[in-house]
């Protein structure tokens, strides 16, 4: 009894053992595809800066980008793959919780639902793009929000769900530039793996990066909430238009450029969670 109760204890922490590392692998490849992502957004975005502005500066702009390059095909099914570990590992994350004293709350489960949603959805479109359709399936971040923000402006109390939408996001995005800037990012970071020298590295993307990824998400939440007031789905921003519009601020194109390069190290920083994120 006793030896077949060992056997039986060893198998299922042989199970768990294997399902944390092919989640932490998932995880680790996703978050390195988003960094990909966040990089190109970056550079297109610092390209329409600097007065080339032909590709757009969001997720399909990214996969097109990657599209030209030598192998390009064989990089954007290697990026889908990614996505698809980052979906997984929200999947994971929601099912069974994550890491941290309160991974299992109702809370960060929802919202790791909401990921993986998001995620699936990511990676459904850059897969669609590398197996040959064109606009991945669904066109350009700017039409996606104009065409949903007219069939919900169109349902009863349209206009409060857009507003309530727009603010949603727009304080999301106040929120991930507070929390950059307060870097409450190092609780989720193996920081006893990491020299001092590389621990200021990490700060200086971890906190320009969220700080201007969440200035983008709380520019694109107003933009809704104004299409929500005037009723007009054409005020509502995808990524690309969200961030060309920061070249019409009062701080000129430069404001736009400092933004850009916070993406590019947002991408940075991603890379960094893919190598001491704990999982």
């Amino acid at each position: 009894m006793n030896a077949s109760a060992t056997a039986r204890t060893g198998r299922i922490k042989a199970r768990r053992a294997a399902r944390r590392s092919g989640v932490e692998y998932a995880a680790r490849a996703g978050l390195t595809a988003r960094g990909v992502i966040y990089l190109l957004v970056g550079v297109l975005a610092l390209r329409i800066a600097f007065g080339d502005g032909k590709n757009q500066a969001d997720r399909n702009g990214a996969v097109a980008e990657i599209a030209q390059q030598p192998f390009g095909a064989v990089l954007l099914w290697a990026l889908g793959v990614g996505l698809v570990g980052m979906a997984l590992w929200r999947l994971s994350e929601a099912c069974f919780g994550s890491a941290g004293a309160d991974g299992r709350a109702a809370k960060k489960r929802l919202l790791s639902a909401v990921r993986f949603v998001f995620y699936a959805f990511v990676a459904y479109s850059v897969l669609s793009f590398a197996a040959g359709s064109s606009s991945g399936g669904h066109g350009s971040s700017d039409r996606q929000s104009r065409d949903v923000t007219a069939k919900v402006l169109d349902l009863p109390a349209g206009q409060w769900i857009v507003g309530a939408a727009g603010v949603g996001i727009a304080v999301a995005g106040l929120l991930i530039g507070g929390r950059a800037v307060l870097r409450k990012y190092h609780k989720k970071l193996k920081l006893g793996q990491m020299s001092a020298r590389t621990r200021r590295l990490v700060d200086v993307t971890g906190v320009g990066g969220g700080a201007a990824r969440g200035l983008v998400f709380a520019a694109a939440g107003c933009f809704a909430v104004r299409a929500a007031i005037d009723y007009e789905p054409d005020r509502a921003k995808g990524l690309d238009d969200t961030i060309r519009s920061f070249a019409h601020a009062p701080a000129g194109p430069w404001l736009l450029v400092c933004v850009a390069a916070g993406l590019v190290l947002f991408g940075l920083f991603s890379f960094a969670m893919a190598r001491w994120r704990r999982v």
